[in-house]
């Protein structure tokens, strides 16, 4: 990966902007910082200014792992395009799935919930409707629980799409979006010419790992092994990125 914030990567992204830009951030770890309890968390300030200046410019969206009911309280901003549960919400058509991934998540909860219980007191589960997010940041020994785990959800049944992250465990239908496959979608039903991503996670290299030349991948945090084609410092470093982009979309939307 290269640095944004260079003279080079400023002049690539400068070329890169057209007037039909969508712009695409992860939430958790990118437009807020990472919290423990992810129900403390709340958008900075600044961050909604700068997004609200910027989609005077241009498209904007959230693609989260967070339920769109949780995003919908916390947002003070609409974004052009809110994509839930890691792409299964938001996209045209989604509404058809809702009862078969809602009668799953529900199913793993029950078998899930004792089983976790005897394995460590710090592991909680996070139900968002359409899929559940399994956290252990809390637990002691964590490779060990990390491989318990892996080997405890291949046991569910039916056996779940697994995405690791920090100290977390996504649980998703098989048949279900992930960020890479959402981005996509969006990209053609919006009809854009040009899209940039922003996310710090290992669910946000679903998108950095589609590799089009249309899309500029943007990954926040320092990674060893990431897809993405640029890397900022963390997400305080969002602000001057999107100051960047409000700097090259001169022109107000029509």
């Amino acid at each position: 990966m290269k640095e944004l914030f260079t003279s080079s990567g400023r002049q690539i992204l400068k070329e890169f902007v057209r007037d039909d830009l969508l712009c695409l951030f992860d939430f958790d770890g990118t437009l807020v910082p990472l919290e423990p309890h992810p129900e403390k968390v709340r958008v900075p300030e600044i961050v909604l200014h700068r997004l609200q200046q910027l989609q005077e410019r241009a498209r904007v969206g959230i693609v989260t792992g967070r339920g769109l009911a949780d995003m919908h309280r916390m947002l003070e901003f609409k974004p052009d395009f809110l994509l839930g549960n890691h792409g299964i919400e938001g996209l045209p058509g989604w509404e058809s799935h809702t009862a078969e991934f809602e009668q799953l998540c529900e199913h793993w909860r029950v078998q899930l919930t004792p089983q976790l219980g005897a394995i460590d007191k710090q592991i909680w589960i996070e139900y968002k409707k359409y899929s559940l997010s399994v956290h252990y940041l809390d637990s002691t020994n964590l490779p060990d629980i990390s491989a318990t785990l892996s080997a405890l959800f291949e046991t569910l049944s039916p056996v779940p799409r697994v995405i690791g992250g920090r100290q977390v465990f996504n649980l998703l239908p098989s048949n279900a979006n992930d960020k890479g496959k959402a981005v996509n979608e969006l990209m053609l039903v919006t009809g854009a010419s040009c899209a940039l991503y922003a996310g710090d996670d290992v669910t946000d290299e679903h998108v950095f790992e589609l590799n089009r030349d249309d899309l500029f991948t943007i990954r926040v945090g320092a990674s060893q092994n990431s897809a993405a084609r640029f890397q900022i410092a963390d997400h305080s470093s969002v602000v001057p990125l999107i100051d960047m982009l409000i700097e090259y979309l001169p022109h107000q939307r029509a």
